[in-house]
């Protein structure tokens, strides 16, 4: 069954998404550090901060870290981070309605979900929600998706199984529209190397994190388990594939 509502899509593939989506080069966090000013004793909201990839990466610096997010499997899944982290409070709320306190918060971050956002109530949100002087980041892990026969392998088995995956892709935002977010403030942007190295297992749990595949069940599940594995067998190394990316950050103020 395709799910359209965006806060509904990753209830059944909380799981997955923990597991083997992938995460962020703590180069990030030191990048956000240095040029957005952070101290100790600033607040960070992560917002669909999802099952906490982002948001780990912060609390493992140190940082106090607010974790937004309105499904609510994903956010218990981030909040059982709070056991290892004190310094992490996990709450309900959206881009568009954070639940926030006004001028709270020194940073604003938001990985993979910008796309899934009202642009214009997330920025007026965003805005009385930040300190004065506050910044914003927006992350994205960009996969690779053509240059060598397994990238595209992999590329065209979301083509052919995805749900709705085109539609998906068609939402993403380039750095046009980001940068029209923070207008007219100016945007700033960096990128980092980042991958992931799947067995056959993780190669499938990668799949099945996207919100567009089939899950057990469905009809068309079994031809393409059949096609993850033909895929990993034509391209593994010592038992392992490797998934490459591009992890870019844009941050501004608003």
């Amino acid at each position: 069954m395709l799910i359209t509502d965006s806060k509904a899509r990753f209830t059944t593939r909380v799981e997955s998404y923990r597991k083997f989506r992938p995460g962020y080069p703590a180069a990030v966090v030191e990048l956000l550090e240095r040029e957005c000013g952070l101290s100790a004793d600033d607040t960070i909201a992560d917002v669909a901060a999802g099952t906490g990839i982002l948001t780990e990466r912060f609390l493992e610096a140190g940082h106090s870290v607010i974790a937004v997010e309105p499904n609510a499997a994903m956010r218990e899944a981030c909040a059982a981070l709070e056991e290892k982290y004190s310094k992490l409070r996990c709450i309900e709320g959206s881009a568009e309605e954070t639940g926030l306190a006004d001028d709270s918060v020194a940073l604003i971050t938001v990985a993979q979900a910008m796309h899934w956002f009202d642009l214009e109530q997330t920025r007026r949100e965003f805005s009385r929600v930040l300190k004065p002087g506050g910044w914003c980041a927006v992350l994205y892990n960009h996969r690779r998706m053509e240059g060598d026969a397994f990238h595209s392998g992999y590329e065209q088995i979301l083509r052919e199984f995805g749900s709705d995956y085109t539609a998906v892709q068609g939402k993403h935002l380039g750095p046009e529209k980001i940068e029209a977010f923070f207008a007219p403030s100016p945007m700033q942007t960096a990128s980092f190397a980042n991958h992931q190295d799947f067995t056959l297992g993780g190669l499938m749990g990668r799949v099945l994190s996207s919100s567009y595949m089939p899950q057990p069940g469905d009809e068309r599940y079994p031809e393409m388990e059949a096609a993850v594995k033909e895929l990993f067998e034509r391209h593994e190394r010592g038992g392992h594939v490797r998934m490459e990316y591009e992890t870019v950050v844009c941050w501004g103020q608003l």
